[in-house]
């Protein structure tokens, strides 16, 4: 059964959505605390968002889908690296 596009750009929006929210209230504490893990928070959350949504979708043009993948997880693993030193910094 073939996916429609509908659902996948609806499952992007929301996807987009509840991640900036996030990337939102991390930055707003991190202005309120001025705690430095916090803005490290911000910069995880972000890169989790964009290799998970954007980098897939920018990147779709590419001939290689190895390549493609290879970018996405790239910001993925990044992100997750970003937000285990926030953790261990706080």
């Amino acid at each position: 059964m073939e996916e429609s596009p509908i659902i996948n750009y609806v499952l992007l929006v929301a996807h987009l959505l509840v991640g900036f929210t996030l990337v939102f209230f991390a930055a707003k504490a991190f202005k309120r605390t001025r705690y430095p893990p916090m803005i490290l928070l911000v910069i995880g959350f972000t890169l989790l968002v964009l290799g998970e949504t954007v980098v897939e979708y920018s990147f779709a043009f590419l001939e290689n889908e190895g390549i493609q993948k290879i970018i996405e997880e790239g910001f993925e693993i990044a992100g997750f690296i970003v937000l285990i030193i926030a953790v261990k910094k706080s």
